[in-house]
C-alpha cells in the first residue's frame, strides 16, 4: 500500500503507480483533510429512543448494575 498526503498547488497531479501493481485494480481516492475533521452532532438518549425493547432494555440493565458492582469489589 502507498500512502501519502500532499498539498496540491494545480488541479492536476501526477501518480507514479508501483511496478508490483501494474496489472491490478488499485483505488485512488482524494479528499481534503478538514473535511474529515467536521464535528458530528452529539448523541441524545432520544436519539436512541425505541431501539430495544422493554425485555431488552431491563437485560442490559441488570447486566451493567452487575457489571458496576464488579467494579466496587475490594480486591
Amino acid at each position: 500500500m502507498v500512502r501519502t498526503m500532499i498539498t496540491p498547488s494545480q488541479t492536476d497531479v501526477q501518480l507514479m503507480i508501483p511496478e508490483n501493481y501494474i496489472g491490478k485494480k488499485v483505488e485512488i481516492i482524494f479528499f481534503a483533510l478538514d473535511e474529515l475533521e467536521e464535528k458530528q452532532p452529539k448523541k441524545t438518549l432520544g436519539d436512541f429512543l425505541g431501539l430495544l425493547s422493554e425485555k431488552e432494555y431491563l437485560q442490559l440493565e441488570e447486566y451493567t448494575s452487575q457489571a458496576r458492582k464488579e467494579w466496587d469489589r475490594d480486591f
